[in-house]
């Protein structure tokens, strides 16, 4: 878990910001919102890239009914290159007066220190069919994932900007406005970003 990355470092509930000059396919312009972050190496979902196919056609796949909430034409976004087959909802955490002690609302989540919550198991979406769930949600297939070091070896040739991952730009900030107004808590704007900023 965290507690073994170095305090200084630990990018943990962290939102990685790509810088311009990035040419990856996929993390181009992208925010990745850092679920876990050791020695180990980290995992994260980018939250700002929506893909083809909405919730009404997931949950069908799922044979779940969506409730009449006009959630159905919500867009499932790519929140990495790995294991794209496989879902996983980021959302708000569950409040803990709904729960026993020790206990999760779902079977598989991963609870953000100070952050936000991410699960991989079906019940969460079976809450939703039954008008339940998680207050914010987003719903995606894949996820973004570096080995140990690697994450430090991208930072160190300035490939990604940091800062405190703020939740309102990931449920409330239209997806096309979310690296902008990420690379905003810093007081930067994209135009104002060199891609070889930083080297020597």
């Amino acid at each position: 878990m965290p507690d073994d990355a170095p305090q200084s470092f630990n990018l943990t509930n962290h939102f990685l910001i790509a810088m311009p000059g990035m040419e990856d396919r996929f993390f181009s312009r992208s925010v990745v919102y850092v679920c876990e972050h050791s020695a180990k190496g980290a995992l994260g979902l980018v939250v700002n890239k929506p893909g083809d196919v909405t919730l009404s056609d997931l949950f069908e796949q799922l044979d779940l009914p969506l409730p009449s909430t006009g959630m159905g034409a919500r867009q499932v976004y790519m929140g990495g290159p790995v294991q794209t087959e496989r879902g996983f909802v980021l959302h708000d955490p569950v409040r803990a007066d709904e729960l026993k002690a020790d206990e999760t609302a779902y079977s598989s989540t991963l609870i953000v220190p100070g952050g936000l919550e991410m699960t991989v198991s079906r019940d969460v979406l079976e809450a939703v069919s039954l008008g339940g769930g998680p207050r914010r949600l987003m719903v995606m297939l894949g996820y973004s994932a570096w080995d140990e070091g690697q994450l430090e070896s991208e930072m160190a040739d300035n490939s990604w900007l940091t800062v405190q991952a703020t939740p309102d730009i990931i449920f409330d900030a239209p997806a096309e406005q979310r690296y902008e107004q990420a690379l905003g808590l810093l007081g930067l704007q994209a135009w104002s970003i060199t891609p070889g900023a930083g080297h020597a």
